[in-house]
């Protein structure tokens, strides 16, 4: 695992997020008559240019909590807490973009419920609220076996998003990053998912009775659809959906979360999942600089990315 393909997957998560930001909730036909082409500011939020929501920040407080104490789900919902209630990890010290689901576990976790008991469970919970965070677990747990890694990505999902659907959309996107970082061709990576996909998801059968619903990524016929076939709503499916087909279909970081935000719709969180995936594959050196130094809090998101990775090639 190469420090480069670490720090891209994080910082690539965050360059996603502050692209899409400005455009969240726009239709794709609103975009297209400006499509985003550089890192912006306005729209609902009304933000200036560079600025970051709730995907960076569950990111960076699930790296950090990793990085601090290694593997500690009390320790992870605490931070989430705090980012919930007193806005550490944001760029203007206070939360916000916070998902339904998540907002339900964060006032769970704050009356005392234990963090796999938190996210609610019900088949309406099923944002993208934990596969937007989850690549530091990915990558904490990448040396892993298939099943062990699974387990503790799951686990980690439960914190804000418990029905097995959010669980096994993190799992897959975790074993399609994990052969990224291997060295494998986005094709490749994503033949191994889709064949690791038909055997280990069947030891908990409550996951693996879920698989129906990624019919479209299981059976390979993702990359060869239409742009008009691609939804990039809320929902964990079509975000997973969206964010691979973003990144299958172009050949450079640039063009992979450009795709992606200029989708519509949920655009932040599809940017910060691309930008995970291609943050992995292209690497950090490959993100354009005047993107990264665009972002607010750019030092600081770096020093703790840095050490976020530190900790992993000490411990791979």
């Amino acid at each position: 695992m190469k420090r480069d393909a670490i720090i891209g997957g994080v910082m690539g998560v965050i360059i996603g997020d502050a692209l899409g930001l400005p455009v969240q909730f726009m239709t794709k036909t609103e975009i297209k008559k400006n499509p985003i082409t550089d890192m912006t500011g306005g729209g609902a939020t009304g933000l200036e240019p560079g600025a970051w929501s709730d995907d960076s920040s569950l990111t960076l407080c699930l790296a950090e909590s990793l990085y601090e104490v290694g593997y500690n789900p009390a320790d992870i919902a605490r931070r989430f807490v705090m980012w919930y209630r007193d806005g550490y990890l944001t760029p203007l010290g206070k939360s916000f973009d916070i998902g339904e689901t998540t907002e339900i576990a964060m006032k769970r976790l704050i009356h005392g419920v234990a963090p796999f008991k938190a996210g609610p469970t019900d088949a309406n919970s099923n944002g993208n609220g934990s596969l937007m965070r989850i690549l530091p677990a990915t990558l904490f747990f990448a040396h892993e076996s298939d099943y062990t890694m699974i387990q503790r990505i799951c686990e980690v999902s439960k914190i804000t998003h418990g029905h097995p659907r959010s669980q096994l959309a993190c799992s897959l996107y975790s074993l399609f990053v994990r052969e990224l970082l291997k060295g494998s061709s986005p094709q490749k990576a994503y033949d191994t998912m889709r064949l690791k996909s038909q055997t280990v998801f069947f030891i908990d059968r409550k996951i693996g009775k879920q698989l129906s619903h990624f019919k479209r990524i299981i059976s390979g016929e993702l990359p060869d659809l239409d742009e008009s076939d691609i939804k990039s709503g809320g929902y964990v499916v079509e975000s997973l959906e969206a964010a691979l087909w973003s990144f299958l279909t172009t050949s450079s970081f640039e063009d992979a979360v450009l795709k992606a935000v200029n989708l519509g719709w949920d655009t932040d969180t599809v940017g910060a999942i691309t930008g995970s995936m291609a943050g992995v594959h292209y690497g950090f050196s490959n993100i354009p600089d005047h993107w990264l130094r665009k972002l607010l809090d750019y030092e600081k998101i770096m020093s703790l990315t840095n050490q976020f990775a530190e900790r992993i090639l000490q411990t791979k």
